[in-house]
């Protein structure tokens, strides 16, 4: 898998963070005089005649959006295209209707594939898009820069949504905040409830790192804007995306709330079969953590945007699934019927976990929820080999079992929660920590091969324990010796916090799969954990 446009991609989050004031690509707060943004011809709308539009597109063979400024754009490198800053005062919707002001982003060399953007009105039950056109004084762009010698018709790279503007003096102010942001091919973020940005969502995922084939990227090539209604804080969005391989339209609903929840309704028209259509995927970072660190790699504990993927089955199992940064690229594939939901989670929250001013312990989590029957398929997970920060190198998405085929129509819904934790938890215990070690029992020699793991568990049914009682850890592997199992409440004093332990010998580097729950009395106490372990990457013994 390519990651997302970002030579620095934690110089890119910085830029995105909501909670800063003016950022490396934020807005700048100086009032410059604009001629502001100027609207073409209305035409009519509806989103029935938009997945119309997906359909004739899809017939016919794909053409890229063209670039005439292709040579002067690549100019525009990552140090240039921070220095630009769109005009707040010239954003979309700054003196209403609605709330939340739309401001966009200039087209750099990460950012180049021009994107047209359309302002939607409603006139006596008649709704009209009229093209905002591009132009580069709507940006404050350094004397020097060579986005000076940009014509006109560039076109813009995205967009982001701000902050209400009608919030009092101790919100977020709209002018440098902003809450969600589409830029790059069909990639799209949005803060979650500890106001920051981090782990992206796709519009699709064609063959990411699928055996035989080359990863696709969809561009969204078109948005539209609708006005929000009075009091409301939804903003609607509807969007055109186009690749080599498919056609779809979008409409994103997307709510402020605590976090940021979106709806999303897609029809999407596949030009030519897809060997890994991937639905709802999500791409995040995760490089290491306390699971097992490298010794000397880094002088952080932990870094990673996200440190597990969740799942909630179709049966009612809820599994949890630490992530590995392996030797090589992984595939994992969780298969299930009709699944009630996943997400890339951020689970650890506390800043010494991390120790970085860029705060990990608060980037949001993403979590997606079908609302319809999705039947046959899998959760799968791609996991990139990664040896910095910079790159997203993490991949979940829902792909069916039915074959994506040329000429097929696909209809999908389901929302995107943004927010710190899970927003259906499971009743019982959850993963807090996986630990790994040399196993054996203390002193040497050592035993060559043989991998200590403690698996720590909190809350749910394990507070409610007896005093005495002790569950049972329920351990499976695909091969491999058990040895030294049992479990103990965590000698920390906070009540229902245990830990199992178990070390595990085995022969070979291919990867070992393992499941572990606590049970007491035949009832399960804690979710499943899930965990793939490769002895290639973890030496043993040495």
């Amino acid at each position: 898998m390519t990651p997302p446009p970002a030579p620095d991609r934690r110089a890119f989050l910085i830029s995105l963070a909501a909670s800063t004031a003016l950022a490396t690509l934020g807005l700048s707060a100086e009032a410059v005089a604009a001629e502001g943004l100027a609207l073409g011809s209305p035409n009519d709308f509806s989103f029935d005649d938009l997945i119309a539009q997906a359909q004739r597109l899809a017939q016919r063979p794909y053409q890229p959006v063209p670039n005439p400024d292709h040579a002067l754009i690549e100019q525009i490198d990552w140090v240039a295209h921070g220095q630009i800053r769109f005009k707040p005062q010239d954003a979309l919707f700054a003196d209403g209707p609605g709330a939340f002001p739309i401001a966009f982003f200039h087209p750099g060399r990460f950012f180049q594939t021009p994107v047209r953007m359309f302002r939607l009105d409603q006139n006596q039950h008649r709704t009209t898009a009229r093209e905002l056109a591009f132009d580069k004084r709507l940006f404050d762009i350094p004397v020097d820069s060579p986005a000076q010698r940009l014509n006109s018709h560039a076109g813009f790279a995205g967009f982001r949504i701000q902050e209400s503007r009608l919030g009092d003096q101790s919100r977020l102010d709209w002018h440098t905040n902003d809450w969600a942001a589409f830029l790059g091919a069909s990639y799209f973020r949005a803060i979650g409830d500890q106001y920051q940005y981090g782990l992206s969502a796709r519009g699709i995922a064609v063959n990411v790192a699928y055996p035989g084939t080359t990863e696709e990227f969809p561009h969204f090539t078109r948005f539209y804007f609708a006005p929000s209604e009075a009091g409301s804080a939804t903003v609607i969005v509807y969007a055109l995306l186009d690749g080599p391989s498919l056609v779809g339209a979008y409409r994103f609903a997307m709510t402020r709330g605590t976090g940021v929840v979106m709806e999303v309704d897609s029809t999407l028209f596949l030009r030519r079969n897809i060997a890994q259509f991937g639905i709802a995927p999500i791409t995040s970072m995760y490089w290491f953590s306390k699971t097992l660190k490298d010794t000397g790699v880094d002088w952080r504990p932990e870094v990673h945007d996200s440190d597990g993927l969740a799942l909630w089955t179709g049966s009612g199992e809820h599994l949890w699934r630490p992530l590995n940064d392996p030797h090589h690229v992984v595939a994992s594939a969780f298969f299930d019927n009709g699944p009630r939901g996943f997400g890339l989670m951020q689970r650890e929250r506390r800043f010494d976990a991390y120790l970085d001013g860029v705060h990990y312990e608060r980037r949001p989590s993403l979590w997606v929820e079908p609302l319809d029957n999705w039947g046959e398929g899998s959760v799968q997970l791609v996991e990139i080999p990664t040896k910095e920060e910079i790159y997203d190198n993490i991949v979940a998405m829902w792909v069916p079992h039915a074959q994506a085929t040329a000429g097929s129509r696909h209809h999908l819904r389901y929302r995107l929660h943004w927010l710190a934790d899970e927003p259906f938890p499971a009743a019982q215990a959850r993963c807090v920590a996986t630990r790994m070690g040399r196993g054996g029992q203390p002193g040497p020699p050592r035993p060559r091969g043989v991998e200590k793991f403690v698996v720590e568990f909190k809350g749910g049914p394990l507070e409610l324990l007896p005093l005495g009682a002790a569950p049972e850890a329920v351990l499976t592997s695909s091969r491999g010796q058990f040895s030294g199992v049992f479990t103990e409440a965590v000698p920390n004093g906070l009540p229902g916090h245990w830990r199992a332990q178990f070390d595990l010998a085995v022969e070979g580097d291919d990867p070992v799969e393992m499941r572990l729950f606590l049970r007491r009395d035949g009832h399960a106490l804690s979710e499943t954990w899930v965990y793939q372990y490769h002895p290639e990457r973890y030496p043993s013994g040495v």
